[in-house]
């Protein structure tokens, strides 16, 4: 823009990218002569008759304002079609597919097909072996019938018969058994490669010696005729887990043999039923039986009578836990004790509650006081 007047600029009335408003003062110029005669603003109508609208002519440059070009206008935006949803493609499936489907929580259209188009069930056990290896998913097994014959199949009447003929209470008490444990420990010292002590040969030997006081529990009971039969001798059966399913060998007299004996008839007799070798008179003529589950254990069992037997004792797994423990100077005080607790189960049209409970009671002082075990 060329200046009205010739001079020298005093100030300027912006920096550097301030946009000036139309017709105001945009520098200060001192001109030769009468310096305080001000000089007056151009009008609006001058600036704007200033501004070129055509295009100038090269010489011309230095005189003119080029305007600012417009912008392009913006290229039209396509719509981009969505994506085909083939969730919801039909898929061809037998009610009886799509059902099983359903349970398993699968999307039929994942799954492709084996053959035209149609799946089947096939085709489901193909898409869950293959994804089980990713998503840790147990793998599937068909279905397989077998027969209930044989001893399975005696093993269940008779259990079935127990449980709707015998009316079966429970009971269960807890026991310290560290004194125990540790003179088994002691029992077993020194013995090298012979066989050892386990915890049951002393259980069968304390339930023996409390037996006397309880003829009830040590009994059969025949229904047909209505007669109980107390036994003087105890013959132990011991459940034991076969192939064939469980049996019950018997050891004879359990009462007049020590826990080595015990030991060693326990392990000739449970070695019988698993090889099948046993003796028919081995399975039968049991007075009461004693099941155990060994380290498997569990906290209480309620076990199933071994009819015609009145009742039936389950000793169960050990744990260690904190106890308060009265010491010999009178002071309780908090010690890690080993703890089991011991199921029994009665037919209560033979034994009573009472009964029950005051026998395990008694089995139980005489467990935790084990020296008395092994005296006469």
């Amino acid at each position: 823009m060329e200046s009205p007047v010739a001079g020298t600029v005093v100030s300027v009335a912006g920096d550097v990218g301030d946009v000036i408003a139309i017709g105001s003062m945009l520098v200060e110029i001192e001109v030769e002569g009468d310096a305080s005669e001000p000089v007056p603003a151009p009008t609006v109508e001058t600036v704007e008759d200033r501004i070129e609208l055509e295009t100038p002519d090269a010489g011309d440059a230095d005189d003119a304002i080029v305007a600012a070009p417009e912008p392009a206008p913006a290229p039209e935006v396509m719509p981009t079609p969505a994506p085909a949803d083939i969730s919801h493609a039909k898929v061809l499936a037998t009610p009886a597919v799509r059902q099983r489907a359903r349970e398993l929580g699968i999307d039929l259209a994942q799954i492709k097909p084996a053959e035209d188009g149609r799946i089947r069930h096939g085709d489901l056990d193909q898409f869950l072996s293959y994804n089980s290896a990713f998503t840790g998913a147990a793998r599937t097994r068909s279905d397989e019938e077998k027969k209930v014959i044989g001893m399975r199949r005696r093993i269940a009447e008779n259990m079935a018969a127990s449980k709707r003929n015998i009316p079966h209470f429970s009971y269960v008490e807890e026991v310290d058994v560290t004194a125990l444990e540790e003179m088994r420990a002691q029992l077993n010292t020194g013995r090298g490669e012979k066989p050892k002590l386990t915890i049951l040969p002393l259980l069968i030997t304390a339930i023996c010696k409390t037996l006397p006081d309880f003829p009830m529990i040590n009994a059969r009971y025949d229904d047909e005729a209505g007669v109980v039969t107390q036994h003087g001798s105890v013959h132990m059966g011991m459940a034991t887990q076969t192939d064939a399913g469980l049996m019950v060998p018997v050891i004879r007299n359990a009462q007049a043999q020590n826990p080595w004996q015990l030991a060693r008839e326990i392990v000739r007799l449970a070695d019988a039923a698993r090889t099948g070798k046993a003796k028919s008179e081995e399975l039968s003529g049991g007075t009461l039986t004693v099941t155990s589950l060994g380290p498997l254990g569990g906290v209480a069992t309620t076990p199933v009578i071994n009819r015609p037997e009145v009742a039936i004792i389950g000793p169960n797994r050990i744990i260690e836990r904190p106890m308060y423990v009265t010491g010999t100077d009178g002071v309780e005080r908090i010690e890690k004790r080993k703890l089991m607790n011991i199921s029994i189960s009665c037919d209560h049209r033979v034994v009573d509650g009472w009964d029950a409970a005051s026998f395990i009671q008694q089995l139980k002082k005489l467990i935790e006081t084990p020296v008395l075990l092994l005296a006469d």
